[in-house]
């Protein structure tokens, strides 16, 4: 099921904009993630050096999905894109045990930026299909999740290269999306 179906369920002003932010470690699969939600094939996915945008439309709604490179050269810029972002997604790679604590650290860093104050947050623990990824919950309590306070957060266990997962994570962004 592809993103424009999701956004179906969701009403908000007709003229709203929802701007999407997607961020995460290098190789934690945030392309492959961008490319399932708009329904495009996910089998050559090649490193981002900048960014991707992907808009759909659906029913008055426009959402706006900005993939942003994760490379350790490129993270720095990242606070570029944080004004007016109504959803934070962060992707983690799962099979990754030796950057856990590094993905850990990047997230909560970017949680105490002024403009992501009140931002909803979907962690997408992805990679799930590999035999040695941690569960999400693993992941939830390694990087500290569970004690964040003052925001509304969900980590959501996925495989964004076949899409499992990805729909549940975004029928929760889909429910929380910042309302002004």
């Amino acid at each position: 099921m592809g993103l424009l179906s999701l956004l179906r369920k969701i009403r908000p002003n007709p003229e709203k904009e929802a701007r999407i932010l997607l961020l995460g470690l290098d190789n934690a699969g945030k392309t492959t993630l961008l490319k399932q939600l708009a329904s495009e094939e996910v089998t050559q996915v090649t490193p981002t050096a900048g960014f991707n945008i992907k808009s759909v439309a659906a029913e008055g709604v426009k959402l706006n999905v900005w993939d942003i490179g994760g490379q350790s050269k490129i993270r720095p810029y990242w606070k570029n894109y944080f004004d007016n972002t109504d959803v934070l997604i962060y992707v983690i790679d799962c099979t990754d045990h030796t950057r856990l604590s590094e993905t850990g650290n990047e997230l909560m860093e970017i949680l105490e930026d002024e403009r992501l104050k009140g931002v909803p947050l979907l962690v997408f623990a992805n990679k799930q299909d590999v035999a040695s990824a941690m569960s999400a919950s693993q992941v939830a309590e390694n990087i500290g999740l569970i004690n964040l306070e003052g925001r509304t957060w969900q980590i959501q266990a996925c495989t964004a290269i076949n899409g499992t997962g990805v729909k549940e994570g975004m029928d929760w962004v889909c429910q929380n999306i910042k309302r002004d």
